[in-house]
């Protein structure tokens, strides 16, 4: 990993107008990631982390229905800086797939079942890289190889039902990867795999990461996965940021309530209750965002919240020392306890 920045996000907001109104439920969201980082947005799910995601790269619904405010400013591999927000489309389509690329959720849905495995992945190779089939093709089954499927050049004649859920997956990543992008967003790209598939794809990513020097957004609510892969943590609740740091120091000293809530949630062989005691969990439910709680959007859940501070105004984001940013009105107080 090295300073330099390659994206750089800047109160980024997204707005969805439907019949019940305006619906903001992206809201202040910052942050940097630089070459050869892996930085993880965690969070539980709506809490805003796949559409930060798809706000970047562009992919949600155009204006009315969706409005998207704020900077994102991308390095791109000439070192000219770009404000992705205000690229026209086709300046757009040029950057993804090629300089950014995007690993979705379920590849299933994400994977055409009427087109050949070689043939999506070489559509991409031929767009950006202005190659012919053969040579597509080609760089295709290298890919194949390359993620770890087996017979590459008998798979590029699949169908997506021909593969396993591990298989497709390792497919979506070489979609990804086919024109070495320079930054990589990992939409959940371990859920629903066994933890045997799961671990093969986080030591491919990091094998990759580490030839290419690419950077990476890995979306996730996962957090054994975090320990693994993170180099800096973004924690996201009700669409704004809560916590951010290094991915070492946040997982061991959390300093608000909802991260300690979601790591104290996380099973560990050194605390497993053998009489059948049950896991930590935190009550209740990610807020409706058409229906925000006052105050802090967290306090209705929280055990620490104090009436008439919590539920007065939201908390800003604010320093905590060692690059710790923090959202809460009591993390001082609460630091203070637990010291």
């Amino acid at each position: 990993m090295t300073d330099a920045p390659i994206l750089e996000v800047r109160d980024l907001a997204v707005t969805f107008r439907g019949e019940g109104g305006a619906l903001t439920v992206v809201n202040d969201v910052s942050f940097t990631v630089r070459r050869g980082e892996t930085l993880a947005l965690v969070g539980e799910s709506g809490s805003g982390k796949s559409v930060t995601s798809l706000a970047i790269l562009r992919l949600l619904p155009p204006a009315p229905r969706c409005t998207v405010s704020g900077s994102v400013r991308f390095i791109g591999r000439d070192g000219r800086a770009r404000s992705l927000l205000d690229l026209d489309a086709g300046a757009m389509q040029a950057v993804r797939g090629d300089e950014i690329s995007m690993i979705f959720q379920e590849p299933m849905t994400s994977l055409n079942p009427v087109h050949r495995i070689g043939d999506q992945i070489a559509e991409a190779v031929t767009f950006h890289r202005g190659v012919g089939r053969k040579a597509a093709l080609a760089r295709a089954e290298e890919l194949l190889e390359l993620v770890g499927i087996p017979e590459p050049r008998r798979r590029l004649a699949a169908y997506p039902h021909h593969l396993s859920g591990g298989m497709r997956q390792r497919v979506m990543i070489a979609m990804a990867l086919a024109c070495d992008p320079s930054l990589l967003i990992a939409d959940e790209p371990t859920t629903a795999l066994d933890v045997t598939v799961q671990a093969g794809i986080i030591d491919l990513l990091k094998a990759l990461q580490a030839k290419t020097g690419m950077a990476i957004i890995f979306v996730t609510h996962n957090l054994g996965v975090v320990a693994e892969i993170a180099d800096s943590v973004m924690v996201m609740y009700a669409g704004r940021i809560v916590e951010r740091g290094d991915a070492v120091g946040l997982l061991q000293h959390p300093r608000i309530p909802y991260t300690q809530g979601l790591l104290s949630a996380v099973p560990r062989i050194d605390r497993l209750d053998f009489g059948g005691g049950a896991l930590p969990t935190i009550p209740g439910n990610v807020p409706d965002p058409g229906r925000l709680p006052p105050g802090c959007s967290f306090h209705p859940r929280c055990a620490h919240a104090r009436p008439g501070a919590c539920d007065a105004t939201v908390p800003a984001l604010e320093e905590a020392g060692a690059g710790r940013v923090v959202r809460c009105h009591l993390w001082r107080e609460i630091e203070a306890v637990g010291a």
